[in-house]
């Protein structure tokens, strides 16, 4: 096996793409793709995203406390990278896309009603880290899609076709490997045939 070194730089990949949505009151709500966002504790459930401090929503998100994570499937990507490259300076992003803004109860922020996932945050801290800032939120509220609810009546968000996003592509998630704990559960008995 042969490696290379290189240099310090983010290669902590494949991360979820998400789309945060925002907004002022009295403004026109905006979406700003983030691929870094993550769990950062779970009891309270906390999250946090990364925003460079240039890009129109870190001021709005900075300003109001609040944004919405808007978890992404394989029908979404393309708005996904669309509110990715384009400003929301420039566009209303919730028209270029067609997505739907979708009323949140504990923020004032709204969801997007295409997402199977909207994670409602409040901000409860700024980190000032150089290229980006990164604002640590407890999850106030989540709404799922009840399309994905099953029989039993357990989610099943891994039917809805998430993403990742690894080294500038896109990628739609597909083959189960294995579940929490998988590497020391006993194997079930065999049955003894009569």
């Amino acid at each position: 096996m042969s490696k290379e070194y290189w240099k310090p730089g983010n290669m902590l990949y494949p991360v979820p793409a998400v789309m945060v949505s925002c907004g002022r009151e009295g403004e026109k709500p905006n979406i700003i793709t983030v691929a870094w966002a993550g769990t950062i504790c779970s009891d309270p459930a906390m999250v946090s995203i990364s925003v460079r401090k240039e890009r129109y929503s870190h001021d709005i998100i900075k300003e109001t406390g609040e944004f919405v994570i808007n978890l992404v499937n394989k029908r979404l990507v393309r708005a996904t990278d669309y509110c990715g490259v384009k400003s929301g300076r420039d566009v209303d992003k919730f028209a270029e896309t067609r997505l739907t803004p979708q009323a949140s109860r504990y923020v004032k922020a709204p969801g997007i009603e295409e997402s199977p996932v909207n994670i409602e945050c409040k901000v409860t801290e700024v980190k000032e880290l150089g290229s980006h800032d990164m604002f640590l939120a407890k999850v106030v509220g989540v709404t799922i899609d009840n399309q994905y609810m099953d029989d039993r009546g357990k989610f099943n968000l891994n039917a809805s076709g998430l993403t990742a996003y690894s080294h500038g592509e896109y990628f739609e998630l597909g083959k189960k490997l294995g579940s929490f704990g998988y590497s020391v559960r006993k194997p079930a008995k065999k049955k003894k045939k009569r």
